[in-house]
């Protein structure tokens, strides 16, 4: 087609006409980004009714507008694709095929590095215009850029939008960590409060209060001793906290939530902490640990109050023991340095509180209620909790080795069983080893039994597909599932031609690749830009921005139709080809065996992060169009990264 056309051009021109038709003008100009940083611009002026072609056109398709930029000498450097406007996209009269070409002007935008003293350069431009009838035989125009009389970037308005965006992410994201943090601190807070009500420590506050306002010589001093003594407790579990952060590290704990030794790990010693909890038997620490302690206590001073909140510390294990164990390990599997810290602050900050405020206001420890059967029923529950959170990292396991053992609806009716029984236990059906009888049932007990039972009903749309998003932190994302599109559905129905190296991903059905070269190849040949998702399959905020903001209508539309999506697992356990087995960059004499080893160094060495999620967007020479970002729940603030990005590739 393109030869039979380039045929009819050179007749026209050669035969039959007398005059020489010029429908094109060029001109150019330089605007000056910093000292060596140049915009060279190169503006079509296009006769009326004449067009001039794109840069990409189809295959068998007119000639494209080609820029060649002389840098014979090595003085510049070309920094991405030369752009183009935004020109139309139609059906062409003269090929027959949807091209996009100009009309009236068409201005091309190349952006270089200059390299020691220039003041021109030289270029060309290889063209070919038609209009509804013929077509010109491609031309060559030269072009020259004369840098000594650059004006000011003109594009400030883009550069300030695309600043004034990623200030705002930025300022999402650190809100996010922020928030992430504060949600750490709020949940060991809870969690020591349930401690608190456990038959280890309830029972010990009335009696560590009277020792100290007894033995005291006055009321003031029995308060500062419990006071010590609070501030003695929050010391040892934050020092615990700190020797995880120490003996770990930020990196160690970051691959927590992906090494499947690790989460195999914590599973098994949630289910033991949970049976325990039931009532099958009890953790102990050694007792010669605690009549140590027991003796060092009575030195009296400081020394002995320490040694009085050590001791509080070791009696207490069989109840506070799995709770501890468990902030940590979800403290520490969130990949923050300072999570576990953290944790230990709320958790101890709750145990410590009662102490020192009994100790105050001793007259409020008569409005405490009795100890008795409700202790353990806060154990049988906390062991309910701990038996579900434990399924989450064994599902962490089978996700990162892909193993499909506990795909989605499995995962979700085991929840149900537990929560499940959990509400039967609280309306008094199920009896457990150390349970008081039940003559009745509490309006509290009651009350939580029918909020267990409502969230039971609410998981059991999940084996149907439901997305479920109160909790879409816990469970396999949707498309890890025995029916990713929905049960009786078999497939996303007909999408036309799926590229080599891409795959829908349910349920959403977006376009992705999982190979970088074959996204990026796919990209250039269909014009868009690229995004890459730094993920894992076992990372809870990447699933949290799957099911929470990808969602979005406005973001599902971008993600599926303005970008091409590359999601690159760096947790992937699948062994590199022989031929891409190569030695780690990071670790000199280490080969990279597996896929997700790739990815992850391709992450750090690149961007300079190993956390997921990490969102970048890029054009087509690998150039950042703006800032990536982490996570970013804020499903307004991602969009607007989005849009900026897509706008700037555009532009």
């Amino acid at each position: 087609m393109r030869n039979l056309f380039l045929f009819f051009a050179l007749l026209t021109v050669f035969v039959g006409r007398s005059q020489v038709l010029e429908p094109v003008k060029w001109s150019t100009s330089v605007e000056k980004i910093a000292d060596t940083e140049y915009v060279l611009i190169s503006k079509a002026t296009i006769d009326s009714g004449w067009h001039l072609y794109s840069q990409n056109v189809p295959q068998d398709g007119p000639i494209p507008t080609t820029f060649t930029f002389d840098d014979s000498e090595g003085q510049i450097q070309l920094v991405g694709n030369t752009s183009e406007g935004k020109g139309h996209t139609v059906n062409d009269p003269v090929f027959e095929m949807t091209i996009k070409f100009f009309e009236n002007t068409a201005i091309f935008k190349q952006k270089i590095n200059v390299k020691g003293d220039v003041s021109t350069v030289q270029a060309f431009v290889e063209f070919m215009v038609c209009d509804d009838a013929r077509c010109l035989p491609p031309t060559e125009v030269d072009l020259e850029f004369k840098l000594s009389e650059a004006t000011a970037a003109t594009d400030t308005n883009i550069a300030a939008t695309t600043e004034k965006v990623q200030k705002e992410v930025s300022q999402a994201i650190d809100s996010s960590s922020e928030k992430g943090i504060w949600s750490i601190f709020f949940i060991a807070f809870l969690s020591g409060f349930a401690a608190l009500l456990t038959p280890c420590v309830f029972p010990m506050i009335p009696m560590t209060v009277s020792f100290f306002t007894k033995q005291s010589k006055n009321k003031a001093v029995g308060i500062r001793n419990a006071i010590i003594y609070g501030i003695s407790i929050i010391a040892i579990y934050v020092l615990l906290g700190i020797l995880v952060s120490l003996i770990f590290g930020a990196d160690a704990l970051n691959a927590l939530s992906t090494n499947v030794w690790f989460n195999i790990i914590f599973f098994v010693l949630l289910i033991i902490f949970a049976v325990s909890f039931l009532g099958a038997f009890e953790i102990m620490l050694p007792n010669s640990w605690a009549n140590k302690v027991d003796s060092q206590a009575d030195r009296g001073g400081l020394i002995g109050i320490f040694f009085m909140a050590l001791a509080l510390a070791i009696v207490s294990f069989s109840c506070t023991g799995p709770i501890v164990g468990t902030l940590l390990v979800e403290a520490a599997s969130g990949g923050s340095q300072i999570g576990p810290i953290v944790g230990m602050l709320g958790f101890s900050l709750a145990i410590a509180l009662p102490f020192a405020l009994f100790a105050a206001f001793p007259g409020w420890l008569n409005s405490l209620p009795k100890s008795g059967g409700w202790l353990n029923t806060v154990k049988v529950v906390l062991g309910f909790l701990e038996l579900a959170l434990a399924f989450k990292f064994l599902s962490n396991a089978d996700l990162v080795l892909q193993l499909h053992w506990l795909e989605r609806e499995v995962f979700i009716a085991i929840w149900i069983a537990i929560f499940g029984a959990l509400a039967f236990y609280l309306f008094g059906k199920i009896q457990l080893p150390h349970d008081s009888p039940l003559s009745h049932i509490s309006v509290g007990r009651l009350s939580l039994g029918l909020i267990v039972l409502a969230f039971t009903i609410y998981m059991i749309p999940g084996l149907w597909g439901a997305p479920l998003n109160l909790i879409s932190a816990f469970p396999p994302p949707q498309h890890y599932s025995e029916s990713p599109y929905g049960v009786g559905v078999a497939s996303a129905g007909a999408h036309g031609d799926i590229p080599d190296g891409a795959h829908l991903m349910p349920p959403h059905n977006i376009l992705a690749f999982n190979d970088y070269d074959k996204g990026l190849a796919y990209a250039k040949k269909v014009g868009k830009p690229v995004m890459i998702d730094f993920t894992g399959h076992a990372c809870v905020n990447c699933r949290k921005m799957e099911q929470n903001v990808w969602v979005k209508p406005n973001i599902l539309k971008k993600l599926k139709n303005d970008v091409v999506l590359i999601s690159l697992y760096v947790d992937d356990k699948r062994k590199l080809d022989a031929d891409d087995v190569v030695e780690s960059k990071l670790k000199p004499g280490k080969k990279l065996k597996y896929i997700g080893q790739k990815w992850s160094e391709l992450q750090t060495i690149k961007y300079k992060t190993n956390s997921q999620p990490f969102y970048v967007l890029m054009d087509h020479s690998e150039n950042n169009l703006i800032d990536p970002v982490a996570y970013t729940p804020d499903a307004e603030v991602y969009n607007k990264w989005l849009e900026t990005g897509i706008s700037n590739f555009k532009k």
